[in-house]
């Protein structure tokens, strides 16, 4: 009997233990090193845990929908992306997030959502309402300047830190070999690899100082090519060594500058893949090379997975989940939020059960999840959790920002033909004309000359429209006839024939060459001057009127190739 009483003496004294406990009750925010913490999180978690973990979707209304709710409340989702078509209300965004972090935290894990964006500069900024438009990745290879680049991404990013956006999809470090290409663009640092690399590790380190975890893009390279894999799969026909002599220069940088995160693009490489396999499909881009040949340890986070890139390769979206799982992804992106019981889910959620490997290729993608948010949301300098949507314009538009991005803008200013228009001081009686489809360009233009007159022509001119293009044209040479002076707008190959319009008129043309400075460097020698500001941000329209203004020396320098 003294037996069995001291038998379930040693049973309660082990079940009672602080080990026992520690087991069957930890959370994200035990206090456990993350190495550990991460893989005990994972063991304990279900199979529909673990698929959830390393799913990241958006979602199309101005707040979440009740179906990503039930994602994150149900499911255990890992990770959701905001988008550019619901970020007008910067309040409701901030009020979005704090929401879903609370259902997350409800859930037993506790396990925070990694919230991501494409907040590039620029260009590409998903995140509108009040944040700053800013000048962009081009305009920072002009100057040349790492400062501007480390400011631009710390400015950045320490305002959409204030959303409780905790995780965002730059630097975009694609060279800008293909001068064809409409995709990438302005969106690169410029054509020159070391110069991309370095400009990217410093926009990087920005970032992580403003609180918001970097992603470098698109690996292994999207710059070398005139298709927008959005579409179709773009084929980049480089050898071997050409990717790794200059596509992979910059990631190589930011590999060995710690970059938390990189992002595979659905790019397809016939000579080095030669089944054409895309990279984000690609068990040997990811995981032989960059893992493995580059050393590579931290996040591989998926291009949107309902592109058009993944899916028309794979044969369906499931089973270009599957694949990205296996090519070595972390993070799956689906723009669009899955039904509960789609295919993508349960067809991946069947082979987890029936193929070890393949689960334990999921559970691995999240334990290295957990293990970097684990790394993140208990390190001292992260995106707020819950954040208060009523204290949001304390900090955005950022004021610091606001006065860098103007200077920034100054030092990239390019000017790529200098004529008798350089300066610009009109006359007495000397007509000028703006023309343009941007209210800043117009503003900005009067603050130097408050006589000029405005002509707006569409922002939205379209390829398959040349009537339209010809009837902006027609009007223009109509209005400009009675001018001396025309000061014209060109960002694409549109504008750049309506601009073409103007040549033999007799006219005085200064062209502003905004956004990719590549319609502006042929057949345009007959322009009086031209100058290259590389974004319609209001900063470099007001860069780009002082320089026409003589009120500074310009020093930016084209980044690209001739």
């Amino acid at each position: 009997m003294k037996s069995l009483i001291f038998a379930f003496y040693l049973c309660a004294l082990f079940f009672c233990s602080p080990a026992f406990s520690d087991s069957s009750k930890i959370d994200f925010w035990s206090d456990i090193p993350p190495e550990t913490l991460s893989q005990k999180l994972v063991d304990s978690m279900s199979n529909e845990e673990l698929l959830a973990q390393i799913l990241m979707f958006g979602w199309a209304g101005a707040e979440p929908s009740d179906l990503l709710n039930s994602w994150v409340t149900q499911r255990g989702l890992g990770s959701v992306k905001v988008f550019g078509w619901n970020t007008d209300d910067i309040k409701k965004v901030a009020k979005s997030v704090r929401m879903l972090q609370q259902e997350a935290a409800s859930r037993p894990l506790k396990i925070p959502l990694f919230v991501a964006t494409d907040q590039e500069g620029g260009w590409i900024r998903h995140v509108k309402g009040e944040t700053s438009d800013t000048p962009g990745n081009l305009s920072i290879g002009a100057s040349g300047y790492p400062v501007d680049a480390y400011y631009s991404g710390f400015y950045i990013n320490r305002e959409i830190r204030a959303l409780g956006i905790n995780m965002n999809f730059a630097p975009t470090v694609d060279l800008y070999t293909n001068l064809n290409s409409t995709v990438i663009g302005p969106r690169s640092f410029g054509s020159d690899p070391v110069s991309s690399g370095i400009l990217g590790e410093a926009f990087a380190r920005g970032s992580m100082d403003a609180g918001v975890i970097p992603t470098a893009k698109h690996f292994p390279g999207h710059g070398d090519t005139s298709l927008d894999s959005h579409g179709r799969l773009p084929q980049i026909e480089i050898d071997a060594r050409t990717l790794v002599n200059r596509e992979l220069v910059p990631f190589e940088y930011l590999i060995k500058a710690k970059i938390p995160a990189i992002m595979s693009g659905h790019l397809s490489f016939p000579q080095i893949e030669s089944d054409g396999t895309p990279a984000s499909l690609s068990k040997k881009f990811l995981t032989d090379i960059l893992r493995r040949q580059m050393n590579y340890e931290g996040l591989i986070i998926t291009d949107d997975m309902m592109m058009n890139g993944a899916t028309l390769f794979a044969g369906s979206f499931h089973r270009a989940v599957m694949m990205a799982i296996e090519a070595g992804n972390d993070i799956i992106i689906s723009s669009t939020t899955a039904g509960l019981y789609d295919n993508m889910w349960t067809r991946n959620l069947e082979r987890m059960g029936t193929n070890p490997e393949f689960r334990e290729r999921v559970k691995d993608a999240a334990r290295r999840v957990v293990f970097a948010k684990l790394n993140y949301f208990k390190g001292e300098n992260h995106a707020p959790l819950y954040p208060d949507e009523n204290v949001i314009s304390d900090h955005i538009p950022d004021r610091e920002g606001q006065k860098f991005f103007l200077e920034q803008a100054c030092r990239s200013v390019t000017v790529y033909k200098k004529g008798s228009a350089f300066p610009l001081k009109p006359s007495e009686g000397e007509r000028v004309l703006i023309a343009g489809p941007f209210i800043s360009l117009f503003s900005e233009g009067r603050k130097r000359y408050p006589d000029v007159t405005t002509f707006h022509f569409s922002y939205e001119l379209k390829a398959d429209n040349s009537n339209f293009d010809n009837w902006n044209a027609a009007s223009l040479v109509s209005v400009a006839d009675g001018y001396d002076t025309i000061i014209i707008c060109v960002y694409d190959r549109h504008t750049a024939n309506i601009a073409k319009r103007l040549r033999y008129m007799d006219k005085r043309v200064v062209v502003f060459s905004i956004m990719s400075p590549v319609f502006v460097m042929n057949d345009f020698d007959w322009a009086d001057t031209v100058v290259c500001g590389y974004s319609y941000s209001s900063y470099s329209f007001a860069a780009m009127f002082a320089v026409l203004n003589g009120e500074f020396e310009p020093q930016g320098k084209l980044p690209l190739d001739q």
